[in-house]
């Protein structure tokens, strides 16, 4: 069974399910107001190989992930650029699932949007100022943290150790609040600002609140696994437990968050200090699947560097397995190597050891290839467990790409060179298809090049 780090506990436990063979999980989606960075591609891809390895396992999966379309950066740049607020979100929207699907990242089985749950965002602050949790201020509603008994559990802090301003993006109504680590439910909005009805004026809802209400709403309570990146653990997810524990609900079972991105120097990688890459630009100039490789050697939990020189290895690496998917094209389904498929499941099922899982997957392209040499007996179980193991992480190997016609002359006119023993001619024309960007491999079949 699997067993992952629960920042809550902070032990590597068993996945309890709910529901014998069902896993409901709720990822933290986007702030639809710019282009995705890899922060956010690492995320996605982190959790898109745990469902993927889930499916695989034979479980039904049940991932639900919002879109945040009102938030103070959605009306900031609106405002600036002199656009209604609805523009900045469907167009980041529509970008936002694109590069996913570059990405090969599965879409959520749910979508919620924020903006669809206000109504029910009202009624849950309501609850909350009706039992004494949460008190209503000139500038909006806050909860107060000091009647959450555990608040602190996820982020490994007291209340007293808490940074002041302690729930929202900026420090929001800091005159008005209780305590200063209070968080705003509801925010008053201001004029000319987008909002929505409430008993304490016009507004809308704080960050915290959308995805609790959205999650319970989807899931129920006690469901199974809330993800997301580790800068999301406090604020974010501190405060959308707070809200459910204050109304008595069962909120997640288990809480998994990845690790950031960083630089070459080691600094997470961030709006402020300026050092964020596009994924946009990244996938642009390097095949979309090499970050997924690079993710897939990367522990989740720890830091990852992302840069030219690996993510050009990760291609290398890929190049790789293409090359072997179109030498077995030919080879037929078979059932997979037992003793290969029981090592692949005991890594992952350990905190989702990708690292180990992908030198598993590593070792056996080497003996497959070995044995497609040899004509071993051995060769359909080992590449039938190569192709589940690429299925279960989500990596899409390429076994046939279009060969232009002028560089299909020139391998088959390398290839007639050999045959005529001109050997000084065949490394004229290997030389001229490298200097073309083609790899080019000569085995006894002939030879083939790919990109």
């Amino acid at each position: 069974m699997l067993h992952l780090y629960d920042t809550a506990t902070r032990k590597v436990r068993e996945l309890a399910l709910r529901e014998p063979g069902k896993v409901s999980i709720y990822l933290c989606g986007p702030t639809v107001y710019g282009p995705p960075h890899l922060g956010h591609g690492r995320a996605t891809l982190v959790y898109d190989v745990l469902r993927r390895y889930l499916e695989w396992s034979g479980l039904q999966v049940r991932l639900a992930s919002n879109v945040t379309d009102i938030d103070d950066s959605i009306i900031n740049r609106a405002n600036k650029e002199g656009r209604p607020w609805q523009d900045i979100t469907t167009s980041c929207e529509s970008v936002w699932f694109e590069a996913m699907a570059k990405l090969g990242v599965a879409r959520p089985t749910d979508v919620p949007h924020a903006t669809e749950y206000v109504d029910e965002m009202v009624e849950m602050i309501g609850q909350l100022v009706d039992i004494g949790r949460a008190y209503a201020t000139e500038d909006g509603v806050y909860l107060n943290v000091s009647s959450v008994e555990d608040y602190g559990l996820l982020s490994n802090q007291k209340l007293s150790d808490m940074l002041e301003g302690g729930g929202d993006r900026d420090v929001f109504g800091a005159e008005n609040k209780r305590s200063p680590a209070d968080f705003v439910l509801w925010k008053l909005a201001k004029p000319g600002e987008p909002s929505w009805p409430s008993k304490w004026g016009d507004g809308r809802p704080g960050w915290h609140s959308e995805c609790v209400v959205m999650s319970l709403d989807l899931l129920g309570e006690g469901f199974d696994l809330h993800c997301g990146g580790m800068d999301l653990k406090f604020p974010h997810h501190e405060n959308e437990r707070a809200q459910a524990v204050a109304l008595g609900k069962r909120f997640a079972n288990h809480w998994m968050h990845n690790g950031f991105v960083v630089d070459a120097e080691g600094e997470k990688m961030s709006k402020s200090l300026g050092n964020v890459d596009n994924l946009l630009d990244l996938m642009e100039h390097y095949d979309p699947r090499a970050y997924r490789m690079l993710l897939l050697q990367s522990h989740y939990r720890g830091p990852v560097s992302v840069g030219k020189d690996n993510i050009e290895a990760a291609e290398k690496v890929l190049a790789g397995f293409d090359s072997f998917a179109a030498r077995t094209a030919g080879v037929a389904d078979a059932t997979a190597d037992a003793e290969v498929l029981t090592k692949f499941r005991e890594h992952m099922d350990n905190d989702l050891d990708t690292p180990g899982a992908t030198a598993l997957l590593f070792d056996t392209v080497r003996r497959a290839n070995a044995a497609l040499d040899a004509n071993a007996p051995e060769l359909a179980g080992l590449v039938a467990a190569v192709r589940e193991m690429c299925t279960a992480f989500g990596l899409v190997l390429v076994a046939a790409q279009e060969v232009p016609a002028e560089i299909a002359a020139k391998a088959a006119a390398l290839d007639a060179a050999r045959a005529a023993k001109d050997f000084a001619g065949a490394d004229a024309l290997r030389d001229e298809l490298k200097a073309a960007g083609w790899t080019v491999e000569t085995t006894k079949a002939g030879t083939t090049v790919r990109r």
